[in-house]
């Protein structure tokens, strides 16, 4: 189950999207407005990025999952005009949780690493949304 890209995403940027369960990418290019007083890429702009891929794998089994935990390792800076492609991947899947790594890349050198734990809602066939009230 493929989930669009939200207004927030679309905002800063992002383009991608998940085409496998428990997996997805975004891109995006940094911009004068995603930098630091440093001329580098800024610290939320690669968290929002990361965060962003982790939430649409978590997202993408067709189940309501929201965060408990992120945490990012930033290791080499971004700079203006790069593309920064981050790749999110599930490594445990349970009933209630999930545990998600995403990299970000600049070419084949990795600048960021991310994990993130969500709390799995709802599995959507047991639990349609509610037909709206007229």
């Amino acid at each position: 189950m493929s989930m669009p890209l939200d207004p927030f995403m679309r905002a800063l940027g992002f383009e991608g999207g998940s085409d496998t369960p428990g997996e997805a990418w975004l891109s995006a290019v940094v911009q004068p407005e995603h930098l630091n007083n440093w001329d580098t890429a800024h610290g939320g702009f690669l968290f929002a990025l990361a965060d962003s891929a982790f939430a649409l794998a978590a997202n993408s089994r067709g189940s309501l999952a929201v965060s408990l935990a992120a945490h990012i390792e930033h290791l080499k800076p971004g700079k203006l005009g790069d593309t920064l492609v981050a790749r999110a991947r599930e490594v445990s899947l349970s009933r209630r949780t999930g545990v998600y790594q995403v990299e970000i890349h600049r070419g084949d050198t990795l600048i960021a690493l991310f994990t993130g734990t969500v709390h799995r809602m709802q599995e959507a066939s047991t639990h349609p949304k509610p037909e709206p009230t007229p």
